[in-house]
C-alpha cells in the first residue's frame, strides 16, 4: 500500500490519503472513531450536533491524545448551539472546521483570521459557488445516494459531484453512495480531490451507535432505504414502521403540517442511543448494502486506500491497453 495518495486535498488538508469520515450525529459524535480515522491517514470528523459544549471540548481533547494526526469537527450551523460549538473550534485551535447547512458568510472572516481551514458541505453548483465566493477552502459535494440529510432536489453523487467539480477552482470532495476504492476512484475520475464516506464508517467498533442500528444496517440491502420529509428537509433512512406510518400518511391525503409532525415524532436518538430501529430514524446511506461486515476503523481505511489503488491500476492498464491497439 503506498504511504500517500496525493492530491490538492491532502496537501490543503495535511492528510495521508484523500478519504474523509463523514461528520454523523451520535456516530461520531465522540473520539474513538474520529481519532481512529485520522491515525490511519484519513480525516476524522468530530460531529458536534447532539453534543453539549462541554462534551465537544472533551471530545476534542481525547482526539488530541489519541493521535496527533489533523482533525475536523462538523458543525451544522442551523443548530441551536452553533454559535458554541464555533467558538469552541476557535478556542481549541482545532484546524479544519466542516460547515453545513447554512451559509459560511457571517462567520467565515474570524475563522480564517485565526487560521482554520473551512471545509462548506453545498447541495448543488450554485450553493457550490456561492460558497466559494464567501472564501472557502474547499467544497463537499453530497449526492442523494448519501444517508442523513442529502441534497433536497435528489440529484445523483454523479451528477452533482461532476458539475460542483466542473464549475469551482477550489478542490471538490465528492460524496454518497461511496462504501468502497471502486467508488473512491469513480468519484476521482469526475473531478473530485477528496471522497467522504460515510456509512461505511458507521459500521465499525468505534462508531458510537447502539447495537441494533449496527446490526439492522449491516442486514440492509441497497434497495433497502427511502426518503422521509420530501419538499422540508428529507432524511434518508432504513425502512421502517416509521418510515411506513409516514408512507400511509401521505398516501390518505394527510395534512402537510401533520404529516410534518409524524415525522418529529420519529428521531435519530431514538434509534441510535435508545436502540429502537423500529420508530427511529436509521439514517444510513444507499451504500449500506455494499457492506457486509463491521471492521475497525483502521482496517476500513487500509481496504479503502488498497482498493483505490487496485481501481486506478485498473484503469491505467485498460488506458495503456487501449494506447497499445492504435495503429501506428
Amino acid at each position: 500500500m503506498t504511504e500517500r495518495l496525493s492530491t490538492r486535498v491532502t496537501d490543503l488538508l495535511g492528510i495521508r490519503y484523500p478519504i474523509l469520515q463523514a461528520g454523523m450525529s451520535w456516530a461520531s459524535s465522540n473520539a474513538e472513531l474520529p481519532a481512529a480515522v485520522s491515525a490511519a491517514g484519513g480525516l476524522g470528523v468530530i460531529a458536534a450536533g447532539p453534543m453539549y459544549p462541554d462534551d465537544l471540548r472533551a471530545a476534542i481533547g481525547r482526539v488530541r491524545a489519541m493521535t496527533t494526526a489533523p482533525f475536523a469537527v462538523n458543525v451544522p450551523l442551523y443548530n441551536k448551539r452553533a454559535d458554541a460549538f464555533l467558538q469552541i473550534v476557535l478556542d481549541e485551535k482545532v484546524p479544519i472546521l466542516i460547515a453545513s447547512q447554512g451559509g459560511p458568510g457571517k462567520h467565515i472572516a474570524r475563522f480564517k483570521d485565526a487560521g482554520v481551514t473551512w471545509l462548506h458541505v453545498a447541495a448543488s453548483p450554485v450553493h457550490a459557488l456561492k460558497a466559494e465566493a464567501a472564501g472557502v477552502d474547499a467544497v463537499i459535494a453530497v449526492g442523494a445516494e448519501a444517508g442523513g440529510h442529502p441534497p433536497p432536489d435528489e440529484v445523483g453523487t454523479l451528477v452533482v459531484v461532476r458539475a460542483v467539480a466542473a464549475a469551482l477552482r477550489i478542490p471538490v470532495i465528492g460524496g454518497g453512495g461511496v462504501a468502497d476504492g471502486a467508488g473512491i476512484a469513480a468519484l476521482l475520475s469526475l473531478g473530485a480531490e477528496g471522497v467522504q464516506l460515510g456509512t461505511r464508517f458507521l459500521l465499525t467498533p468505534e462508531a458510537r451507535l447502539h447495537p441494533a442500528y449496527k446490526e439492522r444496517a449491516l442486514a440492509a440491502a441497497i434497495a433497502d432505504t427511502t426518503l422521509v420529509g420530501r419538499g422540508r428537509m428529507p432524511v434518508r433512512v432504513l425502512r421502517n414502521a416509521f418510515t411506513q406510518a409516514v408512507a400511509d400518511a401521505e398516501a390518505n391525503g394527510m395534512a402537510t403540517a401533520e404529516i410534518a409532525a409524524l415525522i418529529d415524532t420519529g428521531t435519530l436518538k431514538m434509534a441510535a442511543h435508545d436502540g429502537d430501529v423500529a420508530h427511529g430514524k436509521v439514517e444510513v446511506g444507499q451504500s449500506v448494502g455494499l457492506i457486509d461486515e463491521i471492521l475497525p476503523a483502521a482496517e476500513v481505511m487500509r481496504r479503502l486506500v488498497a482498493e483505490t489503488e487496485a481501481a486506478i491500476a485498473r484503469l491505467t492498464r485498460m488506458s495503456s491497453a487501449a494506447a497499445m491497439a492504435e495503429p501506428a
